[in-house]
């Protein structure tokens, strides 16, 4: 059976923990692991620019013993003369696995539900669970574990790593915290889902309005740019829309005075984070941006091992 990975709940918490346990092993012994040797070539198209995750796929492939193909999906015929559907069953007899990263979720869906091979959100305008993979990793090593920790988020609450920072953090059994504007709350229905886990794990899940709040007494601090891609035409209304949003030193203080901050990056300093947060000693941003490789190739190898099964 073909396993995606296509949001943060197509993992089970079991299978969340031997992914991180995995990526930990990975980075200690990087070339221990070659699923790819031959080697398998392994599709990584891009809708949206990107640094960290080109990168860090790519690298990853590569030391996996794989060849990365970087597909530009302006120049190909995906999703404007060809159909998803069809684009993945040209590619499946010639790939071993799809990382996508792009807009819509149901396209990536589609993808999914016609590839033999595995496919993989890279990023989607709903979920970045490659980026939470990367985030509860680091959370892990510089805290010690994650189950009863709690993360607050703060920012606009209705983007794409609000909705993963819900569905992987309860996952982990992480209390997690969303704060936003009052019209930038997370979608109910990922909330609702986020919940039904919760149940299960030990975790927990509490939205606001005043990040003060849910910062206080936080062991994480996570934070994200107001503007996501496609949405450059916002800019100045989620300026006047996000007064007391920016994580500088007064607002990290509601923390606790040990609390780890994270962003996904790229930061807009003076924006979403000050300067001073940023590359303050609480900051842990270049250890979770390097943790993308580990996580994303522990996965990776989990989603080729299962794929087999």
């Amino acid at each position: 059976m073909t396993r995606h990975f296509l949001r943060d709940d197509d993992l089970s918490p079991s299978e969340q923990s031997e992914i991180l346990d995995l990526a930990m092993k990975l980075k200690s012994n990087p070339y221990s692991a070659r699923p790819f040797e031959g080697p398998k070539t392994i599709a990584l198209i891009f809708d949206k620019t990107s640094t960290r995750t080109r990168v860090s796929f790519s690298v990853g492939v590569s030391d996996l013993g794989g060849s990365p193909l970087i597909v530009d999906s302006t120049t190909t015929q995906l999703g404007g003369k060809e159909s998803i559907a069809d684009t993945a069953k040209v590619l499946e007899r010639q790939v071993a696995m799809i990382v996508w990263r792009t807009f819509s979720q149901s396209g990536l869906e589609e993808m999914a539900a016609n590839s033999k091979v595995p496919v993989v959100n890279g990023l989607s305008d709903e979920f970045h669970p490659c980026q939470l993979l990367a985030d509860l990793m680091t959370i892990r090593e510089k805290l010690g574990g994650l189950s009863g920790k709690v993360l607050a988020y703060i920012g606009d609450a209705s983007n794409n790593m609000s909705h993963s920072y819900m569905l992987a953090g309860v996952t982990a059994g992480v209390k997690v915290r969303v704060a936003g504007p009052a019209g930038y709350q997370p979608n109910p229905n990922v909330y609702r889902r986020a919940e039904e886990i919760a149940l299960q794990t030990g975790g927990s899940i509490d939205v606001y309005t005043d990040p003060r709040l849910a910062l206080v007494d936080c062991d994480v601090v996570a934070t994200d740019t107001w503007i996501s891609m496609g949405q450059e035409d916002q800019k100045q209304q989620k300026l006047q829309e996000f007064p007391g949003f920016t994580l500088d030193r007064e607002l990290l203080s509601n923390a606790k005075p040990e609390a780890i901050v994270l962003h996904c990056l790229p930061a807009y300093r003076g924006y979403e984070i000050s300067a001073e947060v940023l590359e303050g000693p609480q900051s842990v941003v270049w250890d979770q941006a390097e943790n993308r490789l580990h996580a994303q190739k522990a996965l990776m190898v989990w989603l080729a091992e299962q794929s087999k099964a």
